[in-house]
């Protein structure tokens, strides 16, 4: 399995080596965690999801709040095969949705995994957005809603956060063929099943970074659906050390306002206050 999924484009042979991410050949699961519920409303649904939470990233964000996960390569291993038979074994109409978190680093092994998969509920592939437009093309034969974060503009500060100074260049394009690849909303009563959500946190001494990426979002990707969170708390490895000021927040929100781009949602900003619990 010579490994070039992702932008890292390591280019090696995961079956002896491991690259960037620290990987084999094994889809490795960190954590699952059933009917998970601090998701925006239209994921988690009235269920919650059943979250899958894989092992390492292909990013390394140092403001990471899940780096005990992000960070490390320790889990339960899965061939393919075998990660098709574990999900077999939960009840979906327990669940909104499935949802597939950081699993980038895997994405060749889950698109031959879930070829096989007897899908009875949506699947959300909730990722960092650093991804290729090729990648994506092939995960949407098994992916039915794109939730990607849009992170940074700037290459000093994707390459200063997450070792990653092409960063846009390729989350941009990812995000483009995601588009085209859902290429509307599809809705079943609140429920998101098909199409795709963008997120953007904003960073602490960044809104100008966030606006770019607003004006991106506004002239590239048809009727976006967004998400807007402000829930950036630092942790022991973070560069910035501060959580974002209200005002910071307003000047984003204001901006998304005036390209026209209300159709999503908007973080609560008391969420600042709380280490990942989201409030939409």
């Amino acid at each position: 399995m010579i490994c070039n999924d992702c932008p890292r484009e390591c280019n090696i042979d995961r079956k002896t080596q491991v690259g960037f991410c620290g990987f084999k050949d094994k889809i490795v699961v960190a954590k699952v965690i059933e009917n998970f519920m601090w998701e925006e409303p239209c994921i988690s649904g009235a269920k919650g999801s059943l979250a899958i939470f894989f092992a390492g990233c292909n990013l390394k964000c140092n403001f990471c709040q899940n780096y005990k996960i992000s960070f490390s390569t320790n889990g339960n291993e899965f061939t393919p095969k075998q990660f098709c038979e574990f999900l077999e074994k939960f009840n979906q109409e327990k669940y909104s949705c499935i949802e597939l978190i950081s699993a980038t680093q895997f994405s060749s092994l889950l698109i031959e995994s879930l070829a096989h998969f007897n899908k009875k509920i949506p699947i959300v592939w909730n990722s960092g957005g650093y991804e290729k437009a090729q990648t994506i093309e092939l995960l949407s034969e098994i992916v039915d809603v794109f939730m990607p974060d849009l992170k940074f503009y700037s290459t000093s500060l994707s390459k200063t956060i997450a070792k990653a100074e092409n960063y846009f260049e390729f989350a941009g394009q990812a995000i483009i063929k995601m588009r085209q690849c859902k290429e509307k909303e599809v809705f079943q009563g609140e429920q998101l099943i098909g199409g795709l959500l963008i997120r953007h946190l904003v960073i602490p001494q960044n809104s100008s970074d966030s606006i770019k990426l607003l004006d991106f979002i506004a002239k590239n990707i048809t009727s976006p659906f967004i998400s807007l969170m402000c829930q950036f708390t630092p942790t022991e490895n973070s560069v910035i050390k501060r959580k974002i000021y209200p005002l910071e927040y307003k000047i984003v929100l204001s901006h998304a306002q005036k390209l026209g781009l209300t159709r999503g949602y908007i973080q609560d900003f008391s969420s600042a206050d709380e280490s990942f619990i989201p409030s939409f």
